[in-house]
């Protein structure tokens, strides 16, 4: 939890100077020796990288660099992200030279459609796709999407695995899936519907369709092991994602939770799939990868996440990295399903750690916060301050209620890189645009 202390810490100006003496300064994000930088967390089996929000090109940049590296010289062989499964599925398809499905769909067309219809990440798909193709088909690396959200996508894609392999199970699962239909465009609906009714309706066949599958996973499997694993992955958001529009109306916690707790699954799903030697690189939000039992929202507001997950299940072999600036812009909406803008972003508060980041005086820098090598600094942060978490929306005019809570920096991160001035991503234009071939996942 967060820890609080009466005792007097050292002042802002000491905690600046124990952060400029510790900083290592980053080399530019293109230049191959910004990757090296991050060579210390080569032998874990998960590293998570954060960011602090959804539309900031330097933090897409420098997950990418990161990530390449410990792909091409540590064996890493899966990327995770906070994406829908379905979604990611379309870029993996892509990265790993493998045909698309009968009824597959441009991925990412929802909002916010910027998050992951963008140029970084583009750029970043592209040159995975590259590394893949000079590699056997077995030892390519892997694009996985994490996220409940496309639930009818999810539906279409386990209806067509099943048409294929099991045609008696696919007249089951449509019975089944069939409660759902009426709601899958609107999902929240279904939610408050079963909750005025005092009962989840669709709960129990879409448990039973994924219990049915996990029970024929060998028979499956031999057909074809990675179509199994997409399959089931499907199934699962649809058990999460019926239960997660349910939960939207009991709480903030129980919904958040069950949503982190559905991503964590799923990354363990794909990693107990690659085998024991297999290890990921996570993205997602600071707020999901941050150890949330060290932050507001797990002491105060009893929310977990995929960091917590991660360190109690991984231990040292978890390596949690959070990202953030002081300034720029940002590519954000004003409200859900609002039209993309670029926003100031507006500088960060004089309490916060972002500040004393700033105050430093070092641009862009990687700070080691953990215990065993900064044994001074860990301490200094790990009194609570405020962070700042901007998602798809931001609000500046109420940025210190909306975008802010109070955080133990160093116990909710093991690493922290900064970027003291960024810049808004760049979203693709929405028109289809040729590819190599018909698996190229960016057009609309």
């Amino acid at each position: 939890m967060v820890r609080r202390t009466d005792v007097a810490g050292p002042s802002n100006a000491a905690v600046c100077e124990l952060i400029k003496r510790a900083a290592e300064p980053l080399p530019k994000i293109d230049d191959p020796a910004f990757g090296r930088m991050f060579d210390r967390f080569a032998e874990a089996r998960v590293v998570l990288l954060g960011e602090a929000s959804h539309g900031t090109s330097e933090f897409y940049r420098a997950r990418a660099a990161i990530t390449r590296h410990l792909i091409e010289e540590h064996g890493f062989s899966i990327v995770a992200v906070e994406a829908d499964w379905p979604d990611a599925a379309s870029l993996d398809r892509y990265v790993r030279h493998r045909p698309s499905p009968a009824h597959a769909e441009p991925p990412f067309r929802r909002f916010p459609t910027w998050m992951w219809r963008n140029t970084d990440v583009e750029d970043f798909i592209e040159k995975l796709r590259g590394w893949n193709e000079l590699r056997p088909a077995d030892d390519r690396a892997a694009f996985y999407g994490l996220d409940l959200y496309n639930m009818s996508a999810s539906i279409r894609a386990v209806l067509d695995y099943l048409d294929r392999v099991d045609p008696e199970a696919a007249g089951v699962a449509r019975e089944r899936y069939g409660c759902l239909m009426p709601w899958v465009k609107e999902p929240q609906v279904y939610g408050r519907l079963a909750l005025s009714r005092g009962y989840a309706s669709c709960e129990k066949p879409v448990v039973a369709m994924l219990r049915d599958m996990l029970d024929r996973q060998l028979r499956y499997t031999l057909k074809d092991g990675e179509t199994f694993l997409d399959a089931v992955a499907n199934a699962r958001l649809v058990r999460s994602a019926e239960a997660y529009y349910r939960a939207i109306y009991y709480g903030e916690a129980e919904s958040w939770n069950l949503r982190d707790t559905h991503m964590f699954e799923t990354l363990m799903a794909v990693l107990n799939a690659k085998g024991p030697n297999a290890k990921a690189v996570v993205w997602a939000h600071n707020s999901h990868i941050g150890d949330a039992s060290k932050t507001e929202m797990g002491a105060a507001r009893g929310e977990l996440n995929i960091g917590q997950l991660a360190r109690e299940t991984f231990g040292d072999e978890a390596a949690l990295i959070g990202f953030s600036t002081h300034t720029g812009t940002v590519a954000c909406a004003s409200d859900w399903d609002e039209p993309m803008e670029v926003k100031r972003v507006q500088p960060s508060l004089p309490e916060s750690y972002e500040r004393l980041a700033h105050d430093s005086g070092v641009g862009r820098f990687l700070l080691d916060l953990r215990k065993s090598v900064r044994p001074m600094l860990h301490e200094a942060l790990s009194a609570p301050r405020l962070e700042r978490f901007i998602g798809v929306i931001y609000r500046p005019e109420t940025e210190r209620w909306s975008h802010y809570s109070r955080c133990s920096l160093a116990e909710q991160f093991d690493a922290y890189v900064w970027f003291d001035e960024t810049r808004a991503v760049t979203p693709l234009p929405t028109h289809t645009r040729r590819g190599p071939d018909e698996t190229y996942p960016f057009g609309l």
